[in-house]
């Protein structure tokens, strides 16, 4: 990938990164937990039916000098980048989703990841899942549970219909639960822009139909689906509430998830929409 349009200055700043330059794993560990708290992942772009773009100047531009979020292609991309330029030695990986589906489901390779080479061993390193985006790089060692600074992880190898791969999991409402599967594979980034041209355009893509924004914070996670704002603790029961007015769920957009929001003329129309479906649903009394 080419790295020459990045701006470690811009980007250290963005993420609040003060640390060492070296391709260290220290330095992995760093990068891998400032960034998601510092860049929401949010997918307010391909909502307002506009483009997303995967090349490195309007990746910049938009994640770190205009101080919005992405999901998961833009969100790794620039990592990569960066990891890139600093001296790291990554490959690109894409996954089929399995959070929230069914066992034995087939889905399509529409979620990006990064394996990187240290002399500790490889790591895998995911900056764009969502609401349970990995903090912390994880040592590619299957059948262990791997320590974040949020949740445990583990890797498990898997071999069936679809192939030799690995799925990753997550530790959370003390249950196990899948996230993705992949396979070592390497992944381009022309492979990454078809699958994000499909998930932007696809009339059932729930990118187009679906407000969806994240974020991790100390010691809990933060959740928006349309108007409907979670709080995650590490420990202890998540607290939710609905946003009524436009106003709240702008006030939500910049202060709880840190995004300066587009100067669009759909973007207002898009929330008083989500704002005014979601109190209909909302029963009186």
């Amino acid at each position: 990938m080419a790295t020459n349009s990045i701006d470690l200055d811009a980007y250290f700043q963005r993420i609040g990164y003060t640390g060492p330059r070296t391709p260290t794993l220290e330095t992995l560990r760093a990068l891998h937990l400032a960034h998601p708290q510092a860049i929401a992942f949010e997918n307010i772009d391909p909502f307002l039916r506009r483009p997303v773009r995967l090349d490195a100047e309007s990746l910049q531009q938009k994640l770190v000098v205009e101080r919005r979020g992405g999901y998961c292609f833009e969100q790794n991309t620039l990592f990569r980048h960066v990891l890139d330029t600093l001296g790291f030695h990554v490959t690109s990986y894409a996954a089929r989703v399995l959070w929230q589906r069914e066992e034995g489901a087939i889905t399509a390779r529409s979620h990006m990841l990064l394996c990187v080479a240290l002399k500790e061993g490889e790591y895998l390193a995911d900056v764009g899942f969502g609401g349970v985006t990995l903090t912390g790089p994880l040592l590619f060692r299957p059948n262990v549970e791997h320590p974040t600074p949020h949740e445990r992880f583990r890797l498990l190898p898997v071999d069936d219909v679809m192939g030799v791969g690995f799925i990753v999991e997550v530790f959370t409402g003390d249950v196990w639960r899948r996230l993705y599967r992949f396979d070592r594979t390497p992944q381009f980034v022309q492979d990454y822009e078809i699958s994000s041209w499909y998930l932007c355009t696809n009339p059932a893509s729930h990118f187009l139909n679906t407000l969806m924004v994240a974020c991790p914070r100390p010691g809990k996670r933060y959740a928006l689906r349309n108007n409907e704002l979670a709080m995650h603790p590490l420990s202890g029961p998540s607290e939710r509430r609905t946003l009524t007015s436009v106003a709240e769920l702008r006030a939500t957009l910049e202060a709880t998830f840190g995004i300066r929001l587009p100067d669009s003329p759909d973007l207002e129309p898009a929330l008083e929409r989500l704002v005014t479906a979601g109190n209909a649903e909302t029963p009186a009394g």
